[in-house]
């Protein structure tokens, strides 16, 4: 895990600040009054920004018109109960796979160089394995896996009913329809022929024996518990000393430093040793690394647009 969390601040981000500042309190109980978490302001959260906007532009036009082909063909309507549930099965499961094969491919895919910036550059499952060859300090924390039980126990049970996609009896259902149409490996070509089977069954089900009305309401109050009327309230961890440094603390060359090492106060004269040795090494680095020409000025940029040139592919 990294050393310091950071978001947007709101009540919305206080479980992810409580998560991880106690896992850092776990591992290091030298750190036990201070927030492991930055508060980001407006324009200055910026990577998660760009990397969110890099998902809205390459990733969700072509999921947004496949799921506009079920509305506008009158396939889908979320106020009906049960195309609204068989749709949840469905298509949720898909589109998390779908997202966890576009992070693999840009965490397995090397960004475009960009001579105006000194952040390492290559594979980024490659950098985060073997920082030291990149030219860089590793300060990442092997995670106790009891620590991270603790917290989840904590802040999202597993048996907490929102993460409970669909109800348990509506599940074993639409899982005995789904054998009975052959179990076909859900894609984008076939996802709504799929939807349209299953439902076809369940309103068939429906017909034949009309669902009680005590399971039509249990079934209905699956799609509510996720609504932030039944969100439950987290309060921020009391009595925490903010980390050093941060946004309020411009230096005079008007740069901040916004990082967790040494509690948020920066390298000591250890870890700016160990780093000029890294860089003064005379073995090769990675290809990629430093894409430079001889006669080159390095040039460090920084802004606060959320701009992701330099990103793409």
């Amino acid at each position: 895990m990294p050393l310091v969390s950071q978001s947007d601040p709101g009540p919305e981000n206080f479980g992810l600040a409580n998560g991880h500042t106690i896992l850092r309190h776990w591992h290091d109980p030298s750190l036990i009054d201070t927030l492991q978490h930055r508060w980001m302001n407006e324009k200055k959260n910026v990577m998660p920004e760009i990397s969110w906007s890099q998902l809205r532009r390459r990733f969700t036009p072509g999921f947004e018109d496949i799921l506009d082909l079920g509305v506008s063909n009158g396939w889908y309507d979320p106020d009906i109960l049960l195309q609204a549930l068989v749709f949840r099965w469905v298509f949720i499961p898909w589109l998390q796979r779908e997202l966890d094969a576009y992070r693999d491919r840009v965490n397995n895919t090397a960004k475009r160089a960009d001579r105006n910036k000194v952040l390492p550059h290559g594979v980024p499952n490659h950098m985060y394995e073997a920082p030291e060859d990149y030219g860089v300090l590793d300060f990442k924390i092997k995670v106790d896996p009891a620590a991270v039980s603790y917290v989840r126990n904590l802040y999202a049970p597993p048996d907490h009913e929102v993460f409970e996609l669909v109800p348990k009896d509506f599940a074993e259902l639409a899982n005995h329809f789904y054998e009975e149409i052959g179990s076909p490996a859900i894609g984008r070509s076939n996802v709504w022929e799929v939807y349209n089977q299953l439902l076809g069954r369940f309103e068939h089900l429906d017909n034949l024996h009309r669902i009680p009305a005590d399971i039509d309401d249990c079934w209905g109050y699956a799609l509510t518990i996720a609504r932030e009327d039944h969100a439950d309230d987290i309060a921020l961890l009391p009595n925490l000393t903010p980390l050093a440094n941060g946004l309020d603390a411009v230096r005079e060359d008007g740069s901040f430093y916004l990082g967790g090492v040494n509690n948020g106060l920066g390298l000591d004269e250890t870890q700016s040793s160990q780093l000029d040795e890294m860089m003064n090494t005379d073995e090769p680095l990675p290809p990629g690394l430093i894409d430079l020409e001889e006669g080159d000025q390095l040039m460090v940029v920084f802004s606060d647009e959320e701009d992701d040139s330099g990103e793409d592919d």
